[in-house]
């Protein structure tokens, strides 16, 4: 569940930028470049999983868990943020009209258009490599990359399925509260991970995932009012 609802954020960022590359520019180029970076995700892979293989699995556990830590806080601080008015709502939408007017503004007059091309590129491989990461953190842990694996592989056949049905961006998906649930999972996550990779013995087995969430969660709210009290004061 965790890796399939990051990857559904992830997922839907890169299909925002890829439609708006195959409806100001082209088809071809959209699924060229999108092609490209699957084929290099697909590599990475292929090289990371052997040698994940060969790590000691404490050392594997604190390494990731450290590192999904620091990434799920990083989503939970811009999803309080957001939710308290400081910064703006993510909108796929407006997202979606900025990436158009940026392609309309290029006159290249290459058939493949490559600055096309190299945008959906882009937008497929970096968020890529976040629905990479995050499976590998979330499944290296208990040796349940094929569940994790999964869940990213359903995220992305959804919003795929979805987006090629309405074909426009999809701004109904509540993205930022999405990502604040995200958040709190993988940090969650992250604590739960280190804790078994330093030889910590979480009285409740995997169940203490629950109160770790349940700590994040609530830390994240009282934030968020926090700071939008701040934030109005401020504005005062």
């Amino acid at each position: 569940m965790a890796a399939f609802l990051a990857s559904v954020v992830e997922v839907v960022e890169a299909f925002t930028i890829v439609l708006a590359v195959g409806t100001t520019r082209g088809w071809r180029p959209a699924i060229l470049g999108t092609l490209a970076a699957l084929a290099v995700l697909a590599l990475i892979v292929l090289i990371l999983g052997p040698v994940l293989n060969r790590v000691p699995i404490h050392l594997l556990q604190v390494f990731v868990g450290v590192l999904l830590l620091l990434f799920g806080l990083g989503w939970l601080r811009k999803a309080v943020l957001r939710h308290a008015g400081v910064l703006p709502m993510h909108d796929e939408d407006a997202a979606y009209a900025a990436e158009t007017a940026a392609l309309g503004k290029s006159g290249i007059n290459d058939p493949l258009q490559w600055i096309a091309g190299i945008a959906a590129f882009k937008a497929v491989l970096l968020e890529g490599l976040e629905v990479a990461f995050i499976v590998i953190a979330v499944g290296a842990g208990r040796g349940l990359l094929l569940e994790a694996s999964i869940g990213a592989l359903v995220a992305c056949l959804l919003v795929l399925a979805v987006g090629l049905f309405v074909h426009r961006p999809l701004s109904k998906i509540p993205e930022n509260t999405l990502k604040f649930g995200v958040g709190v999972m993988l940090s969650a996550f992250g604590v739960f991970w280190t804790g078994e990779g330093l030889g910590a013995e979480w009285p409740a087995g995997d169940l203490t995932l629950l109160p770790l969430a349940g700590v994040f969660l609530l830390a994240g709210l009282v934030g968020a009012r926090l700071a939008r009290s701040a934030y109005e004061r401020a504005a005062v």
